[in-house]
């Protein structure tokens, strides 16, 4: 029997779940349109050049020979990181279902160094630090409201209300969980949007639980395609 107590988490999980990823697969499928097909003993005999290749690729934004690849991760956060998620399309996703499981009660609850008050307007504001009261403040209120609507959620459910009516009870921070695949082109336009990074071009300001999402991602994609990252990298972290 699962343990109905509410647990409250302040990170993110992301896990590799399986690929077909290397750098090799940008350099077969742009080498095509100019050598027609190749070994990958061929591909691969000229390190300095196929870096060189890659970075032309990145620099002039010649993105589809950065398609041709696959990473599915396991990832479980916070409902709200999930709707700004699915906002990138090119990805695919399956994710858990509150009509056929009963959802567990795994809730968000922010770290102490998470910034939590907003200074400025839409556009043009900064998160600051807030203090030790906030903290607390918020803290206690995500936990009482977290332990309150699941205790709904279970007296609706051991009184025959379907899982699909019961789960319009539970709030924002639940955690959910899911497979989602996207190929390097994809996942650069999303590192781009959901990471803050002073060697971007072109500055994002992502909400800060979606770019713990993103920053473990980042580091899973540059161990697979190191060449491919080290590019991305250095030409400003813009997608091509």
């Amino acid at each position: 029997m699962e343990d109905s107590r509410p647990r409250f988490l302040d990170d993110v999980t992301v896990e590799l779940v399986k690929h077909s990823a290397a750098d090799s697969d940008v350099l077969f499928a742009a080498r095509v349109s100019t050598a027609g097909e190749q070994s990958l003993e061929e591909v691969n005999k000229d390190p300095e050049r196929s870096k060189g290749l890659i970075n032309f690729l990145m620099r002039d934004r010649h993105g589809s020979p950065f398609e041709h690849n696959s990473m599915t991760f396991f990832i479980s956060a916070p409902i709200f990181v999930f709707r700004e998620f699915h906002r990138h399309r090119v990805w695919s996703y399956n994710e858990e279902s509150g009509r056929y499981r009963e959802l567990q009660p795994v809730f968000y609850v922010p770290g102490r160094d998470r910034k939590l008050v907003q200074e400025g307007r839409p556009g043009r504001y900064v998160f600051v630090e807030g203090t030790d009261e906030q903290h607390k403040l918020v803290t206690e209120a995500m936990e009482s409201s977290y332990r309150q609507s699941y205790a709904a959620y279970q007296e609706m459910l051991a009184a025959g209300v379907a899982r699909e009516v019961a789960r319009a009870v539970l709030p924002l921070g639940l955690f959910s969980t899911m497979y989602a695949t996207c190929n390097a082109r994809a996942l650069m336009h999303f590192l781009s949007l959901r990471t803050n990074n002073e060697d971007a071009k072109v500055p994002s300001f992502p909400q800060r639980e979606i770019e713990m999402v993103a920053e473990k991602l980042e580091t899973i994609w540059a161990g697979l395609m190191p060449l491919t990252h080290a590019a991305f990298v250095a030409n400003g972290r813009v997608a091509p």
